[in-house]
């Protein structure tokens, strides 16, 4: 089975400092549904795997992330693609709960959830330093967007190792899918 993991706010749509409280506020990067639409019809499982400490600072409630997720899954149906789970951790920083970002909890979980047997194929597209963290602990491969906090997170210049670099989602898609040449 193939599995991309993908990080939800500054991969798939626009971050805020303030948190996206409601689906009026989700919007899409550009390209970024095209990208869930040709990994998928490529045959790729798609995750979704994203902290979501607004609920616990009770910036917006279950209800509203459950209304963000359905209009994510609506947008990225349309356009011929699938999302077939999304995880998320609802805890504050503070909470020093397993499941938040960098600790690998969610990672595993999706591991065991789909049987996947070689973790070190599986890539988790992020744009933090968390989500590399998160991937690498796990003993996956961390691939950084240059969306959302990407560019930042570049310029720290800390990656983990084996860290793959793309513009966006888009760019990071068509890498996969070009046609390998054979030796």
């Amino acid at each position: 089975m193939k599995i991309i993991i993908l990080d939800r706010d500054g991969v798939i749509n626009h971050d805020s400092t303030e948190f996206i409280k409601n689906a009026d506020e989700w919007e899409p990067i550009a390209g970024s549904i095209e990208a869930i639409a040709n990994l998928t019809q490529a045959g790729y499982k798609v995750v979704v795997c994203t902290n979501q400490s607004g609920i616990g600072r009770k910036l917006y409630s279950m209800e509203d992330l459950n209304l963000i997720h359905e209009k994510m899954h609506k947008i990225v149906e349309q356009e011929g693609g699938e999302i077939v789970a999304i995880f998320f951790c609802p805890h504050k920083a503070d909470d020093n709960c397993s499941c938040r970002k960098p600790k690998p909890s969610m990672i595993l979980d999706i591991v065991d959830r789909f049987n996947i047997d070689n973790v070190s194929n599986l890539m988790f597209v992020g744009d933090s330093l968390r989500d590399l963290e998160a991937i690498s602990a796990a003993g996956g491969i961390p691939v950084l967007v240059k969306t959302g906090n990407g560019k930042k997170t570049l310029a720290d210049n800390n990656l983990p190792e084996g860290t793959l670099v793309f513009k966006n989602l888009l760019a990071f898609s068509e890498y996969l899918l070009a046609p390998k040449e054979s030796v």
